[in-house]
């Protein structure tokens, strides 16, 4: 592990690549890479009833671990998921990118999220604020956290294959 860098200019300029890198992933399907780029001590969490809920008492649409993570990678794989027959397609513009806390090898940062989603469905835009928690290992940053709180969860959501 080292340390962050405290060129805030020159960090803001590293999260955001890494930010445009992990949706690129998303966006294209590519579930090895985006699986790759998370920590073994990893939390992805999408609460579904608000932003501010306790993940442990109340229901998330997702909120999973490291090896929960390698699951839905692995089943989205299969080509078995008839939501995603045939898969979605998607594009996610990743803007308002801010950096919060830096603690050592970890930074914490918050972006907004647009997720355009085209199924058979019809199209959906999807809008988020994210928060993530990186860890720069071996100099390259790592997903450690993630939080996507979906401003229109309100909307009927009938397949969350958009969010990996």
């Amino acid at each position: 592990m080292t340390r962050i860098s405290q060129d805030r200019e020159e960090l803001h300029r590293a999260v955001e690549a890494f930010l445009f890198m992990e949706a690129r992933l998303q966006d294209t399907h590519d579930y090895d890479g985006w699986e790759s780029l998370w920590e073994d001590d990893a939390i992805y969490w999408v609460p579904a009833n608000g932003g501010d809920i306790d993940p442990e008492e109340k229901m998330s649409f997702i909120y999973d671990n490291r090896s929960r993570i390698r699951i839905r990678m692995d089943q989205l794989k299969t080509g078995r998921r008839h939501t995603q027959t045939p898969r979605s397609e998607l594009a996610r513009i990743v803007s308002n990118v801010e950096i919060e806390e830096i603690d050592g090898a970890e930074v914490t940062a918050r972006a907004n999220v647009l997720i355009f989603e085209e199924n058979l469905r019809g199209e959906t835009l999807w809008a988020a604020r994210n928060e993530y928690r990186l860890r720069l290992v071996d100099g390259a940053f790592r997903l450690v956290r993630k939080k996507v709180a979906l401003v229109n969860a309100h909307k009927p959501i009938y397949t969350l294959s958009f969010l990996v």
